[in-house]
C-alpha cells in the first residue's frame, strides 16, 4: 500500500465529515486504523488540523448582524487593538492587512443596537485613528473550507 498523499486525502475526507471515524477513514482510504490514526495525530502535532468544532450558524441561534469593522491603527499600538479584538467573544476573525486600513475584524451581533454599542466602546481607544464598518446585506459564502491538492498521478 503505499500512502502518497495520505494526508491531503485523510485531511480532505475529515472536511467532508468531520465526525467520521478512525475506521470508517481508513475503510475510505484503503489503509488501517492504526495509519490513519498515526497520521491523524502526526497532522494535529504538527498543526495542521487544529482541533474537531462543529460549524455554527450564527443567524440560527440570533446573531443575524454581520459587520466588516476596518480600523486605521497607531503603528505601536496595532498589538494591542488585534489582541483586543482577537479576545472580543463576537469577533469572528481579525486580519492585519494593508492598505488604507490596518486591521479588519469580522463580527457577529444579535442586532444593529449590540453592534452599535460595541463598536463605539472599541472606538474609545485613542490609538485608534479612524474606522469605517459595513454591515453584511447578504453573506454569499461565509467560512468555507477547500480541499487540499491531492496528486494524481
Amino acid at each position: 500500500m503505499t500512502y502518497e498523499n495520505l494526508d491531503a486525502k485523510l485531511v480532505n475526507a475529515l472536511l467532508g465529515d468531520g465526525r467520521a471515524s478512525l475506521r470508517s477513514l481508513a475503510e475510505e482510504l484503503d489503509v488501517s486504523v492504526t495509519t490513519v490514526s498515526n497520521h491523524l495525530s502526526d497532522l494535529e502535532d504538527q498543526g495542521v488540523i487544529e482541533g474537531y468544532t462543529p460549524r455554527i450558524d450564527y443567524d440560527a441561534v440570533g446573531y443575524d448582524v454581520t459587520a466588516v469593522i476596518q480600523l486605521q491603527v497607531e503603528g505601536n499600538a496595532l498589538p494591542d487593538i488585534t489582541d483586543t479584538l482577537r479576545d472580543h467573544r463576537q469577533m469572528i476573525s481579525v486580519y492585519e492587512v494593508t492598505g488604507d486600513y490596518d486591521v479588519i475584524a469580522i463580527g457577529k451581533f444579535k442586532d444593529t443596537d449590540g453592534m452599535n454599542d460595541q463598536i463605539k466602546e472599541l472606538l474609545t481607544d485613542p490609538d485608534i485613528k479612524a474606522s469605517n464598518t459595513s454591515v453584511v446585506l447578504n453573506a454569499v459564502s461565509e467560512n468555507e473550507q477547500f480541499e487540499l491538492d491531492v496528486d494524481r498521478s
